[in-house]
């Protein structure tokens, strides 16, 4: 276990992850980790747990950070395991290291992502009393689609100017997101951080403006090695309730992703967001996977009591 990884040791993980995307087909480990052991990560703290084999050889990967700018605040947590060695009860030992560790720093909550979720993750969850809070769907879409955007009258859509619109969307975002345990409280520094990341194009987050000023937008991100493009974020002003903007800012989102010659829509959304999980369903959304938020809030260890004489 340490703070940081070398080099070298960056390398195993990644590869460790890799090899696990490839049997899988998806990542293991959730954006917010992710970040954080990528090169150029902006310094976010990250506490890494590894597991080796007899000789050596890394098999499973986990890993602690706070997550960012979370409204209400808590580390992240990720586990990552070769598939040749998820028969050896790695996860639940590094689940329980990694929760040991959070506690010896103080405590406070955290939350496990498990990509995949399934029966024997909900029961190493248990184990070290961490309960199932949410659940998301990753839903998937062929492109293009047959329809297109129909905008409410007034209404004008265009792409985003950064250093010009940031101010304008961190409040509809945070509007919109007002305490979501990833999205809510972003902070100018969030965005940066976004928006030095590899794969962001000012031209796929989509804004749509009333009379009032901005009322919505859709974020995209295209996914170059899987042939995807990802609903990245997707928000609403919650004063412009009702008036019809969801619908058409996932289809122009869409739009853009399929003008890029990619193939397939992707996003997640929180399984209990009924009304969402509906909208999506309509324009030929199939879920995919599930992942799942396993959450604890982790107990510093209380000192022993003196005894009198």
């Amino acid at each position: 276990m340490s703070d940081t990884l070398s080099d070298a040791e960056q390398a195993e993980v990644v590869a460790l992850h890799d090899a696990a995307a490839g049997a899988d087909g998806y990542a293991s480990l959730g954006d917010a980790v992710r970040r954080g052991i990528e090169p150029g990560h902006d310094g976010i703290p990250v506490r890494s747990f590894r597991a080796r084999d007899d000789h050596g050889r890394l098999v499973a990967y986990g890993a602690v950070t706070p997550a960012d700018n979370a409204d209400p605040p808590h580390v992240a947590a990720g586990i990552v395991v070769d598939p040749e060695a998820r028969d050896d009860g790695l996860e639940p030992v590094l689940l329980r290291a990694m929760t040991d560790d959070v506690a010896a720093r103080g405590g406070g909550r955290v939350i496990w992502w498990r990509v995949g979720a399934d029966d024997r993750s909900d029961a190493t969850a248990a184990a070290n009393g961490y309960v199932a809070e949410r659940d998301l769907r990753q839903m998937v879409v062929p492109l293009p689609l047959a329809e297109s955007p129909q905008w409410p009258d007034g209404v004008d859509v265009r792409t985003f100017v950064p250093g010009r619109d940031d101010a304008d969307w961190l409040r509809v975002h945070n509007a919109a997101f007002a305490g979501h345990p990833e999205q809510g409280g972003w902070v100018q520094s969030t965005l940066d951080r976004r928006m030095r990341d590899p794969w962001f194009d000012p031209k796929g987050l989509l804004l749509a403006f009333d009379r009032e000023g901005l009322a919505g937008f859709c974020w995209t991100k295209i996914h170059e090695d899987e042939g995807v493009g990802e609903i990245y974020v997707i928000g609403v002003d919650p004063s412009r309730a009702g008036r019809r903007l969801g619908r058409p800012l996932v289809i122009a989102g869409l739009q853009w992703i399929a003008e890029r010659g990619v193939p397939t829509g992707m996003l997640f959304v929180d399984a209990a967001n009924e009304r969402a999980v509906r909208l999506y369903e309509s324009l030929g959304f199939t879920t995919r996977r599930t992942d799942r938020a396993y959450d604890r809030t982790v107990r510093a260890p209380g000192r022993a009591r003196r005894r009198e004489p």
